[in-house]
């Protein structure tokens, strides 16, 4: 069953996100990520959220979500990220 990381993102220092950004897609090409969204215009439909970005991945299963969160290479990116903004992220498995 395919599963999918959603993350919503906050940048507060964009220059070190593009740093954080080389990393994640390394970590993503290493994983078979396939990206179905990442950035782009957010229209709310109902409620009062507005995600400033929105980053869909999506992996075979939910084991390989978490090997790419738990990769050497994108606990780098996390490392490279620290205090260029905030991430809020989750793996849900799908359809």
């Amino acid at each position: 069953m395919p599963a999918y990381i959603i993350a919503e993102v906050t940048v507060t220092n964009e220059a070190q996100m593009l740093q954080y950004r080389e990393w994640s897609s390394r970590a993503m090409q290493e994983h078979g990520a396939e990206v179905l969204v990442r950035g782009g215009r957010v229209e709310p439909l109902e409620g009062d959220w507005l995600p400033q970005r929105v980053v869909v991945l999506k992996f075979a299963n939910i084991d390989a979500a978490r090997a790419y969160y738990d990769s050497e290479t994108y606990t780098q990116a996390r490392r490279v990220r620290e205090g260029a903004g905030t991430i809020r992220m989750f793996a849900v498995e799908g359809v």
